[in-house]
């Protein structure tokens, strides 16, 4: 914990400094609740889906996939970061090559407290795999946009909206059934 002006309150009241992350700054328990309260898309969408239902879709498809808890995790803590950092686009992301080194530590720290350690490059290769899949089918249903070749999963994904409160319960179901 540095200068609380550097810092951010957390759910729980923690005070984090999000550039400067910590294993002891993160609770399961805040990103369950963040995540769910944070709309795909920057809000730019037909209807609200959020964060946590992205992540709950990719750790269901890590999870049809049979991979294995550790991965199945890590989908569910890909975008883990949005909750401290804020959601950036992808193409505005692209030209931001500081917030991407502090993304990029922050889910570092975070996976190595959740996870033990940092992805390897297989394991990222395979989330993101994921995550773009998911990405595509997200596109396609809340903007009406299909971004290259519609990729094959093996889940059903809704689009209905769910009170977020539903989300962080089964988001932190995941989490728990999973637990490393």
């Amino acid at each position: 914990m540095g200068n609380q002006a550097d810092c951010i309150t957390t759910h729980s009241g923690i005070h984090m400094n999000p550039l400067d992350p910590k294993p002891e700054d993160f609770r399961i328990e805040d990103i369950a609740h963040a995540l769910p309260l944070i709309c795909r898309g920057n809000g730019h969408v037909k209807t609200f889906f959020s964060v946590g239902q992205h992540c709950i879709n990719c750790a269901r498809e890590a999870d049809a996939l049979s991979l294995p808890d550790r991965m199945i995790l890590a989908c569910l803590l890909h975008d883990a970061s949005e909750c401290y950092m804020s959601d950036v686009p992808r193409p505005f992301k692209r030209n931001l090559p500081e917030y991407r080194v502090a993304e990029d530590h922050l889910l570092s720290v975070l996976y190595t407290k959740f996870l033990g350690s940092d992805l390897t490059e297989e394991e990222y290769r395979k989330m993101k795999h994921i995550d773009n899949a998911m990405l595509w089918y997200d596109m396609h249903e809340l903007l009406n946009e299909d971004i290259g070749p519609k990729p094959e999963i093996h889940i059903e994904i809704s689009y209905e909206w769910r009170p977020f409160q539903e989300v962080e319960k089964e988001y932190l179901e995941i989490y728990r059934s999973r637990e490393i």
